[in-house]
């Protein structure tokens, strides 16, 4: 695990870590995470030839997503905690494995109950790779935490912005069990983990060491209860927000403007760009200017655009949706390293709470806003959800942890 006083970043022996060996473990930590979520992402790419195919309502489509991000979100926080106190490099591929079958199954699955298990298995892959990999970047950072931290998130936003459109070119044209065609990377996938697990393992000792220079930061147990209790609800606002676009999105543009599903599945695709783009100027820009100020930013600066959005023509929509997805995203990793600094010495646990909130919060988001769009329609969803980023003015009351 990695944990550091206020200094560690700038002192030689942190600086020293910052090899070209460390930051390739780093860029294979992004590369790792780009292929789990592009896998991922497949799944609600493909979900108007799901509901095409096996004459799903909203409220099923909803399940789907709500029955993928309950496995990623539940185990997350619990593999996290394990794993700070019993480091188990071997997690790791086995959850590649899980991600692998998973995405197998999907090609060939002929009923909804096994469209939720294939969802399910590809969840419990996710819940073990968030925060094994966020620890072995960690690890890795030299103590640039939050270029670490966003660098590894921007593998994971470009995965979920390639994969609409990998599908958009391989399944939608050809049909479902083209999906199989992704076991490709899954395999890939299986490789890089199995590398990542070689590295951590021969740097577990480096680990261990590093646990014991735990920061301390004056604040009390309570501030920093509530300052999680505040995070939490900034990820809810931020995550159910984005349920919107990552699961209705396209279904938004079809009904609104009448555009094609390969159409829609573009303008997905720059959304998710956007998000690529601005989780990875979120983390060097906190580590330069403070988390606080990018969480504040990222969350409350956002809502002028989502409230215009419902009432924004095509090309008005396709502009909003690129600054949204841009601003909305750069606030995670800052979320992350600031909970790290809130609570030294649980890396993995704090990295699994947070992935499996914004899992969790995704999942619960897609369920709800499945069973509203059902009852009032899709496009009073987006006017709903525009108000959610005006929960950003709770960071206000974020205590200063005395770090960038």
């Amino acid at each position: 695990m990695a944990t550091s006083s206020a200094s560690t970043a700038s002192t030689p022996a942190a600086a020293s870590q910052a090899s070209p060996m460390v930051m390739r473990i780093i860029g294979f930590c992004a590369l790792a995470h780009l292929i789990n979520d592009l896998i991922q992402s497949v799944l609600p790419a493909i979900y108007p030839m799901l509901k095409a195919n096996y004459d799903l309502s909203f409220a099923q489509i909803g399940m789907i997503t709500l029955t993928f991000q309950i496995t990623a979100s539940l185990l997350q926080p619990w593999v996290g905690f394990f794993t700070d106190r019993r480091p188990t490099p071997n997690l790791l591929p086995l959850g590649t494995l899980c991600t692998l079958v998973g995405i197998v199954m999907l090609a060939f699955v002929g009923s909804f109950p096994m469209i939720l298990l294939a969802s399910a298995l590809v969840g419990i892959g996710s819940s073990t790779f968030h925060p094994e990999t966020s620890r072995i970047a960690r690890l890795a950072s030299g103590g640039r935490f939050g270029l670490a931290q966003s660098t590894f998130q921007v593998g994971g936003n470009t995965g979920s912005a390639l994969g609409p459109l990998l599908a958009a070119a391989i399944v939608i044209p050809f049909g479902q069990t083209h999906v199989a065609w992704f076991g490709l990377a899954g395999l890939f996938f299986l490789g890089v983990t199995l590398m990542l697990r070689g590295w951590y393992k021969e740097h577990l000792n480096q680990a261990k060491a590093r646990k014991a220079v735990q920061a301390t930061h004056g604040i009390s147990r309570n501030r920093v209860i509530a300052a999680l209790i505040v995070l939490g609800l900034l990820v809810f606002s931020k995550y159910f927000y984005m349920a919107s676009f990552t699961s209705y999105f396209t279904f938004y543009l079809i009904e609104k403007f009448g555009v094609s599903v390969a159409s829609s599945q573009l303008h997905l695709f720059l959304f998710l760009g956007a998000v690529a783009a601005g989780t990875f100027f979120g983390g060097p820009i906190g580590d330069r200017i403070g988390r606080k100020a990018v969480i504040w930013f990222s969350i409350l600066g956002v809502a002028p655009f989502t409230l215009a959005l419902p009432y924004a023509d095509l090309f008005w929509t396709t502009v909003l949706s690129v600054v949204i997805g841009f601003i909305l995203a750069s606030a995670f990793s800052a979320i992350v390293v600031y909970a790290q600094e809130l609570v030294p010495g649980s890396v993995g646990m704090i990295a699994g709470i947070f992935f499996g909130l914004m899992f969790g919060f995704g999942g619960i988001g897609a369920a709800l806003l499945g069973y509203v769009a059902d009852l009032r329609g899709i496009e009073y969803v987006y006017g709903l959800c525009s108000f959610l980023p005006l929960f950003g003015l709770l960071a206000v009351l974020l205590p200063s942890t005395g770090k960038r």
